[in-house]
This record gives structure tokens, sequence and C-alpha cells, in this order.
């Protein structure tokens, strides 16, 4: 190949690499070791499992995905198909606060008894309330079983986060209002009422003002022609 032609080449190549690069979300994600201590109803259990938490970008949200590695408890009879299901809180860092609640899907197989439960993978929708890095973190783990939270896991070995994601809030700008949604109450004393029992309401009184003010005209009239 010319030299032009190689070296035109590389050019594009490295242009396009860079584009690759730039387009690609701002999202940093590790495997984090989470050290389970497990509530359940057969005593305490404990369990070490890598933890990973990825997102894609779906619109003004992102879809988020929390998988495990290995299980974190086991079952002393065997778990049917369809009874087992996980779920999580994720909690919050950085440019947000709270928890983020995960969900997985019921156990696909049976679960042979004494073998450490195959969490799977849990997935949720995260909207951004406010712009900048967030962080993801495990949380408490409950594995739901037989009609009943069977396992109760929290993590006791302060994980650090498995996700970081800069993020803007839709319309560009963050919200800084309470984490509650409420709305903000005004000082000008109640707020005129417009709904349909207010509107019922109103009619009824006005009903009432023109059948006394009917009643007035007819007692009127009546000491007008005893006269």
């Amino acid at each position: 190949m010319p030299y032009r032609r190689r070296a035109a080449f590389t050019l594009a190549a490295a242009v396009a690499g860079s584009a690759v690069l730039a387009s690609a979300p701002a999202a940093q994600a590790a495997v984090v070791d989470v050290n389970y201590a497990c509530e359940t109803k057969i005593g305490p259990k404990g369990a070490v499992s890598p933890v990973d938490i990825k997102a894609v970008k779906n619109g003004s949200s992102y879809a988020i995905t929390m998988s495990f590695e290995k299980g974190v408890s086991d079952s002393p009879i065997e778990l049917p198909k369809g009874v087992m299901t996980p779920r999580a809180e994720l909690k919050l860092g950085g440019a947000d606060t709270g928890t983020l609640k995960v969900k997985g899907t019921p156990n696909t197989a049976a679960i042979p008894p004494n073998t450490p439960i195959k969490i799977g993978q849990l997935t949720g929708t995260y909207t951004p309330r406010k712009s900048g890095k967030v962080t993801f973190t495990a949380g408490l783990l409950t594995v739901h079983a037989l009609g009943m939270d069977a396992a109760v896991c929290t993590p006791r070995n302060n994980p650090a986060p498995s996700l970081e994601l800069d993020v803007t809030v839709a319309g560009g700008s963050s919200d800084t209002g309470s984490d509650s949604g409420g709305t903000e109450s005004t000082s000008g004393g109640e707020l005129p009422k417009t709904g349909p029992l207010d509107s019922a309401t109103a009619l009824g009184t006005l009903g009432g003002t023109v059948l006394l003010t009917g009643a007035a005209g007819v007692l009127w009239l009546t000491r007008r022609t005893a006269r």
C-alpha cells in the first residue's frame, strides 16, 4: 500500500476510534465482592458474592441490571420451580440519594436442598432527578420463597459502588427540590377548590339560594295580597 494511502487509512481509523469513544456512555463499572450476612428461617447464614451493576440508557431513564456470580444462601428443602423471587435495594450516592429497587424473576428450575440459591439478574429503572455523577452500591437483598421472606441479607463489608453514571436531568436542569416529590405550599391561605365535588357543592349552594329567594318572593306576595 502506498505511503499516502496507508497514512490516510491510519488517520481515518484514528478519527473513527475517537468518535466511538466520544459516543460511549459516561459510566464506570466494577465487579465488587459483597459480604452478605443473611437472617434466614433456619438461622444466620453468610456468603461473599461478586456483584456487577450495569446501566443501559433508555430515553430519559436507565435500565439497571444487578448480577450475582454466586449464591448467598441455601434452603434445607427443595425449592420447586417458580417459588423463589429475589429483590434488592441499590444505594444511590453522589449527585443523588436514596435507594433504587430492583427485582428478579421467579426461578426457572427447582433448586435442590442445601444448595446455594442462584440469584441471577435483578432489574429496575432509574430516572435521574439531579444532574451529575451518581453511584450505585449493593444494599439490602431479600430472597422471597414459599410465600415468605426466607432470607434477608445485609452487606457487612461496606462495599464500594459497583457503578458510577454521569447523568443529566431531562431538560438540562437539575432538581433541587425535596425528594418527597411534593409541591410547595403557598402562604396566601387555602387555594380555591375546583374539583367535581366542590362544583357539586357550589351548585347545591346556588340551588339553595334560588329556593330561598323563591320562598321569600312567595311570602312577600302573600303579605301584599293579605293587605
